[in-house]
């Protein structure tokens, strides 16, 4: 069971990777046109594009499922919550970290550092994200539910 959750853990963090790779290229594209808070809004949508296939694919075996419009559904729930956490997180770590107390680096390498920070929390709310809709969804949280229910009715 441990090496089940640790090779999904493996796939999505390498399907992440990607997905990490052409948001970090594409931000620094976007950067060109757009403001920093827009450009990494640009470069996070860009990425979920393109890392939609491999993400359903290999990271969560859901190929099996045959539903492609439900997995669809369900990650773009998740991209979006993780692209709302990825703007805030790395607006704000530019504001109030890199801006502050780096004010001695590029501002190309405080709005990149800022970037990463916004991306490795995405990552984790896109990780704990699907493994909360995967549980969901394979009837598991039900059979949870059902029992629990049925262990309060036992008790009164």
């Amino acid at each position: 069971m441990k090496y089940k959750g640790l090779k999904g853990f493996f796939n999505f963090f390498l399907t992440a990777l990607l997905g990490a790779s052409v948001n970090f290229v594409s931000q620094i594209f976007y950067r060109q046109y757009f403001d920093f808070d827009a450009s990494v809004f640009m470069g996070y949508l860009t990425a979920t594009v393109v890392s939609f296939l491999p993400t359903k694919i290999f990271a969560f075996s859901a190929k099996q499922t045959g539903n492609t419009g439900r997995e669809a559904v369900k990650f773009v729930i998740i991209a979006l919550v993780a692209l709302v956490v990825q703007v805030l997180v790395s607006k704000y770590t530019l504001e109030w970290v890199a801006n502050p107390f780096l004010p001695f680096l590029e501002k190309f390498y405080r709005e990149k550092s800022s970037h990463v920070v916004g991306m490795g929390f995405s990552f984790m709310a896109n990780y704990f994200g699907h493994k909360l809709l995967t549980f969901r969804s394979t009837g598991m949280y039900d059979r949870i539910r059902s029992k629990s229910a049925r262990q309060s009715e036992k008790q009164f």
